[in-house]
């Protein structure tokens, strides 16, 4: 506690994304580092989950994943969205793979308008609007989210480049644009069902997310 407190005083008057401890963390799909940051800008705490070596490769090429935080989908198993699957998903690839980054995007909740926006966004969601409709009848943006910090964390653990898991083009090009090379594009495809495919086909046809494996439902009567 003492070090942690030490850490924060001493970047008081500084900005940007702080590492203020780095602990073991077991988990189900493997033994993680979990990398504690403040992001100063914003006063937000936020973590990654390193697996493996990353020095050993030069930093280069990492398998990583931007997930932004989703309570209702990571923690409560909500099928509106893939979110939970998701998460499950890209730590199995990243153990699967011996080396990779995990980085939880807390304040993300909701593409970035917060939990109870983000459930009012719902509600309108089950009366018939589709997800941008929602937040746009909440006076709220499509999609607020911000990457600066995932990407000032990544550079932080000497990630150089990434393989990055996600559908979102937003996300590559927020990467690149702090700084990030993306090598490559890796799907995170999971199978729609009843209670998320209108959410999926809008991701798809308004927000631009790349989901091929939509065409069968999608062409389907």
């Amino acid at each position: 506690m003492t070090e942690t407190v030490g850490v924060l005083r001493a970047h008081a008057q500084s900005s940007g994304a702080v590492r203020v401890v780095n602990a073991p963390l077991p988990t189900v799909y493997g033994d993680f580092e979990a990398v504690g940051y403040l992001d100063q800008d914003r006063g937000e705490e936020q973590v990654a989950l390193v697996y493996g070596d990353i020095d050993a490769v030069g930093g280069e090429d990492i398998l990583t994943r931007l997930h932004s935080e989703c309570l209702t989908g990571d923690a409560f198993g909500s099928r509106h969205c893939e979110c939970g699957p998701q998460l499950a998903d890209a730590l199995e690839s990243i153990v699967a793979e011996g080396r990779g980054v995990l980085v939880y995007l807390r304040g993300h909740e909701g593409r970035g308008i917060g939990l109870l926006a983000k459930l009012r966004a719902m509600k309108l969601q089950s009366e018939g609007l589709d997800t941008v409709e929602a937040n746009l009848a909440l006076g709220l943006p499509v999609d607020a989210r911000d990457y600066r910090v995932a990407a000032e964390m990544l550079h932080d653990l000497g990630v150089r480049s990434v393989r990055l898991m996600s559908n979102n083009p937003r996300k590559r090009e927020a990467l690149l644009r702090h700084g990030i090379k993306v090598s490559e594009q890796v799907p995170l495809l999971i199978p729609p069902c009843a209670d998320n495919i209108t959410y999926l086909r809008t991701k798809r046809e308004r927000l631009d997310h790349c989901l091929p494996h939509l065409d069968a439902v999608v062409s389907s009567p």
